[in-house]
């Protein structure tokens, strides 16, 4: 059977087109459904192109880099390898997804998001007696721009340096890159959800009863301070988070065999319990993860496509542009000790 992704003709202006990736164009051009119930159900559109090419990226008998380059049309697939890498790199560990509400796509690098704000009794759940005015809740596009920021690394190395190396090993450099730019925006997000978005809605910030001491009543004492949310999320540094493993009602044997069994720690108080580097020292930020944070996304993973193409490697830009807004004020809180 003659499969249409052999005939296929690779060209750099497949990463130009406005509002479509580069696999969205190879899947207008091939799409999945013509190989349901074949060999290649499964694969998407690139994959199949790197079977077309016999180019094996993953495991022991990976190739090398220098396989992408063995014709002009093999070469337009290798940008798209090293985004795959990058964003899959972004992908491990990611902490983002748990602390944030929701994500939009934005076109751009200034985003104006919304508020709620509420009437006298903001919090309260009244009866509304016959006749009575209804409570308001008005929705409104906040005073300032939230500025999206563009994170990224610089990728130096020269072609002759890593023709031979192979795929498997050349994407363990790929995916830290990613890592790092995904560790750059999580601090953004920390950043925001600490001293707001521009839109004077810093989180308030509680102090444990002893300077330097963390105690079981310090965390209940501010857990109690979300109502009406509530604290399904702490992002702990890493010397709140061993005062956290010290403390008497962390070590009853259900919580110790689950931390010891998958390395997560569910808290006493039934929140899910983050630990990053990313935090100053001495620092907690509760949060109520479905109201407190919104992620602006202006780009997934861009390259300079055109350099990679070419061999042009050395100070090809990899890049991610991301901003974060705050929803409700009142849904993250610090706690400093």
């Amino acid at each position: 059977m003659a499969y249409q992704f052999d005939n296929l003709k690779l060209e750099k202006g497949m990463y130009h087109e406005a509002g479509r990736t580069f696999t969205q164009v190879l899947e207008s051009m091939d799409p999945d459904q013509q190989y349901k119930g074949t060999a290649m159900e499964g694969l998407d559109a690139f994959q199949r192109q790197l079977k077309r090419f016999d180019i094996k990226v993953k495991g022991a008998g990976s190739d090398v880099v220098e396989k992408f380059f063995r014709s002009a049309d093999s070469a337009v697939l290798f940008p798209e390898y090293i985004a795959r890498s990058v964003r899959q790199g972004m992908e491990e560990q990611n902490m983002l997804p748990a602390i944030t509400a929701a994500v939009t796509k934005f076109d751009g690098m200034d985003y104006r998001s919304i508020t709620a704000e509420t009437g006298g009794d903001a919090k309260k759940l009244r009866r509304v007696e016959e006749g009575a005015a209804i409570p308001s809740t008005t929705v409104k596009v906040q005073d300032n721009l939230v500025q999206l920021h563009k994170r990224g690394r610089m990728l130096v190395a020269s072609y002759e340096a890593i023709r031979h190396q192979k795929l498997d090993l050349f994407s363990v450099t790929l995916r830290q890159i990613g890592a790092h730019i995904n560790r750059m925006h999580l601090e953004d997000a920390i950043d925001v959800l600490m001293n707001g978005d521009g839109n004077h809605n810093p989180a308030q910030v509680y102090q444990a009863a002893g300077e330097g001491v963390l105690t079981y009543e310090d965390l209940v004492d501010f857990w109690a301070k979300f109502d009406p949310y509530e604290m399904n999320t702490l992002l702990v540094s890493n010397d709140m988070m061993v005062k956290m493993l010290k403390l008497p009602e962390f070590q009853n044997p259900a919580t110790g065999l689950n931390f010891q069994g998958t390395g997560k720690l569910a808290t006493p108080l039934g929140a899910t319990l983050l630990r990053t580097s990313a935090l100053p020292a001495n620092t907690i930020i509760g949060l109520d993860r479905n109201y407190a944070l919104e992620m602006v996304q202006g780009s997934d993973v861009m390259i300079e496509y055109d350099k990679l193409i070419d061999r042009q490697l050395e100070r090809a830009a990899i890049t991610s542009i991301s901003g974060f807004a705050k929803l409700f004020g009142d849904a993250a809180k610090v706690l400093k000790v």
